[in-house]
This record gives C-alpha cells, structure tokens and sequence, in this order.
C-alpha cells in the first residue's frame, strides 16, 4: 500500500479517537470521520509498518447508523468526535468499550461481568449540555481577531458561536465579546510569538442557579490592567451587554474576573485572579448538595449526568450511617459531600490546595460537619493520614475519582493495607480502570458491579463506576 492510494475500505470498528478502523487485505487504516457500517474509497495519507492512515474520498455506502450533524463545523473541531454517529449506536460503542477493557485489561471474566454489568446511562436529550466552555482567542492570516474551538489535533481556532453541547448563552457572550474587542481595539493572543492581550474566554454556568461566569485570561500586567478595572469602559460595557442576554435567556450574570496568564504556555490559566464585577464564584447544586465553584475549580461538566453518576456510586457505596469512608482525588468535595450525608465521618484528599479550601467552603455551605478535607497526593498523603489521625477508624469504603491516567499503584497498596469492605471507583478512561482493577483483583478484591455513564456525549469519552469488595 503506498501514500495518495485510493483504496475500497469497510469501516468496522472506532478507534479512542472516534476514527473509523478497517482493512484491505490484512492491512489496517484509520479513517477520520468513518463509522462502523461504512463502505468508502479512502486516500492513504501515512504507511507504517502494520497500520496506516488515510482519509474520506467517497462514501460508496453509508452505515445504517450515520446522520447528519447538527454542527456545521463538527468534521473540523476537535470537541464533538462522532456527532456524525447516532446516539443510540454511540452508547452501545461505549457500553462495550468499558466491557472489552474490563474483561482485556482487567481480567474480568466476560461470564461474570456479563451478570453484573448494568445498561449504560445516556441522556434523554444529548445536546447543550456543558456548564463549562473554553475559548480560546487568536488571530487569522490577516491579523483580525478570532475566537472558536482548537481543530483536531492542532492549535488551529475553528470559529464557532454557536456550539451544539455549550449553553446558548455562550453564544450571546462571544458576540458581546467581539464587539468590545473591536470597538476598544483589544489585540487578541497572537500564540506564535506570544504577544498580544485576550488569549481566552471561559464560561461556566450553574444548571440548577442559572447563575453565570465570564473569566477572562489576559496577557497583561501593571498598568495594561487598568483597562479591565471595574469602573472602565471596557468592563463596564461588557457587564452591560451580558447582564442583559443573561435575563433574555433566562439567566443570572453574577460574575466578570481576569486571570492572568503572561507564560507562553497552553496551559489556560494563571495563578492571579481579579473579580471586574461580583464575586470569584458561581454557585451550582447537584442534588441537594450545593457547591462553590470557581474559574479554577474542577467540577463535572454535565451536571444531569453527574447526579446520575454520583447516585450510583452512593448506590454502589450501600452507606448505613456508620461507615467511615474516604474519598481520594475528592476534588472541591462533590463525592464527598454527597458521601457525607450517608456516611458516619468522610475524610477526603486532594493534590490542589485551592480544591481543598473549596470543599471545606462547600461543607460549610451545606452544614456539613462530618467531612474533612486534606491537601496533598493522594498516594503520599493517604498514608500518612491513615497513621497519623488520632481520632481514625477502620476504613469501611473508600471512593477514588482519579485522572485519567489512573491510580499511582502506590496509592493502590495503601488502599490494599487500609482494607476496605467496599471500593467504589469512577473513571473517566476505561483502559487504566481495567488496569487498576486488575492490580486489586490481584491482591483479594473482586468486581461485584459495573456502570457506565455518558458525561460526554458525540466524543468518545465515558465515565463508568465501579463497585469492588472481597
């Protein structure tokens, strides 16, 4: 097979990406934007040793599952993966993927998962479903502002104001947003040279409030700050414009801040915040837990799912009153908080110090006094404070939320030494879930339950839970 070849290719499978897998002769490609169930005439872009690349040509005979995208930009921005896919087919393709890495990885037997693996969660209505969206602000090739989501795989912005999963709120926001970059001549982040002043915009927005955030990221200091000051032009013509297409929409704009970000980095955020106008925070519930989140905070993008994410685990936890359980990468406490109400005593851990004085402001918020929060790795921190704590029992359950990358096995010894009766363990990357589990099959526990979730619906990401005891 050589490079620019047309070759006929049945899609048969998707790769973690959301790109189609197929063979000719033997010979594997990647095709972005097919889909199992399509026959297509594909051109070879890249030849390896035993795979290749290639792209779209022709679609000789579509797959029963593809429809048309509701986004026109959705084959070139790298958000919405597989939107060109229906949704029910998208379930079962992630239903599966958490079920092959279980039993692949995990060493789960197929037999026994199959008796304990419950229907995956979808959504009844999957779009316009983020509390959360990230915009970056660059320049074309004419010099002129532009603001939209990164391509695929590249730092190429996509403009787009009016994104399919966001809040149509988002939309209003970046039109406001054009409109004081213009009118007050604002440069946009120019990432090639690192110079220039507006480098994103983020947007979060609480579902169950309707309270809204706009957080600026700026590559400013001294006195190029003064533009942004409360009582300035700038400012106070951007609060003017959102306040009112928050009310139109049926929301609340309760916060403006800047954050500073002067490192030419793709890291989106610096370390100094400034409110322009309210406080550093929106409020959110999930359930009747209520949280404080900021531009910084760590807090699930879907908050429908989420509430059905965290059932289950508090479902998989079977929490009498007098356990004692502790919840690793707790984050700003939504596990916690949630645990707390059922659980005797909750001690929760976290790498991020800003997280933990979140999740003790959210206690407070919510009254909650049987939960406590410590800063540090989970993996250096847990058993430290399993020693140390005077006041410490026998752990009953224990709840980790971990990066994608997984649990540090360190931190997956201690939890064998700590010896729980229950592990309930979320993930957002089945691979290193099958990884972990299996470590703990290992070492005396056995999954007793499984659940996958879709938080992210039209990507290929998917939360799943788990429940593993003796």
């Amino acid at each position: 097979m050589n490079k620019n070849e047309i070759v006929k290719v049945n899609i048969t499978d998707l790769g973690t990406e959301g790109e189609g897998i197929g063979k000719v002769d033997g010979f594997t490609l990647f095709v972005k934007g097919g889909i199992p169930g399509d026959e297509i005439e594909a051109r070879v872009l890249k030849v390896k040793k035993s795979f290749g690349y290639a792209k779209i040509e022709n679609i000789v005979t579509p797959s029963p599952d593809r429809v048309e995208t509701r986004c026109p930009v959705a084959n070139k921005c790298g958000g919405c993966q597989i939107q060109h896919l229906s949704y029910a087919k998208q379930l079962e393709i992630k239903k599966k993927k958490v079920f092959d890495c279980l039993t692949r990885i995990g060493g789960v037997d197929p037999k026994t998962l199959e008796k304990c693996y419950e229907d995956i969660i979808g959504m009844e209505e999957p779009w316009h479903y983020r509390n959360k969206a990230q915009y970056p602000v660059g320049i074309d090739r004419d010099g002129n502002p532009k603001i939209g989501f990164y391509a695929y795989h590249s730092h190429n912005i996509i403009e787009n104001d009016d994104c399919e999963i966001e809040q149509p709120l988002c939309a209003a926001i970046l039109k406001d947003l054009r409109e004081v970059i213009s009118r007050f001549n604002i440069r946009a982040y120019d990432e090639a040279i690192g110079r220039g002043e507006l480098r994103h915009c983020l947007i979060r927005s609480g579902f169950s409030t309707g309270e809204v955030m706009v957080c600026l990221v700026v590559n400013a200091k001294g006195k190029e700050l003064n533009k942004w000051k409360a009582d300035s032009d700038v400012a106070q013509t951007l609060v003017k414009s959102i306040k009112e297409d928050a009310v139109k929409l049926g929301f609340k704009f309760v916060s403006l801040c800047l954050n500073v970000n002067t490192k030419n980095t793709n890291v989106i955020l610096g370390d100094k915040l400034y409110p322009i106008y309210g406080p550093l925070y929106i409020n959110d519930m999930i359930g009747n837990v209520i949280f404080r989140i900021s531009p910084m905070s760590f807090y699930q993008v879907n908050p429908v799912q989420t509430k059905k994410l965290y059932n289950k685990a508090l479902e998989y936890a079977g929490l009498t009153g007098n356990e004692v359980v502790w919840d690793l990468y707790c984050g700003i406490g939504t596990i916690s908080l949630f645990l707390a109400k059922q659980a005797k005593k909750v001690y929760g851990v976290e790498i991020v110090p800003e997280a933990v004085e979140n999740a003790k402001e959210n206690a407070r918020l919510n009254g909650i006094s049987n939960a406590e929060f410590f800063c540090g790795a989970a993996e250096d921190a847990v058993p430290r404070l399993n020693r140390d704590l005077t006041n410490a029992e026998k752990c009953d359950v224990i709840v980790v939320d971990p990066p994608r990358k997984g649990c540090d096995e360190k931190l997956l010894d201690t939890i064998i030494k700590m010896d729980p009766i229950r592990i309930i363990y979320v993930s957002c990357d089945p691979a290193t879930l099958g990884r972990d589990v299996k470590f703990l099959r290992d070492h005396g526990y056995e999954l007793k339950k499984a659940c996958a979730v879709d938080q992210f619906c039209h990507s290929m990401h998917i939360e799943s839970v788990v429940l593993l005891s003796k």
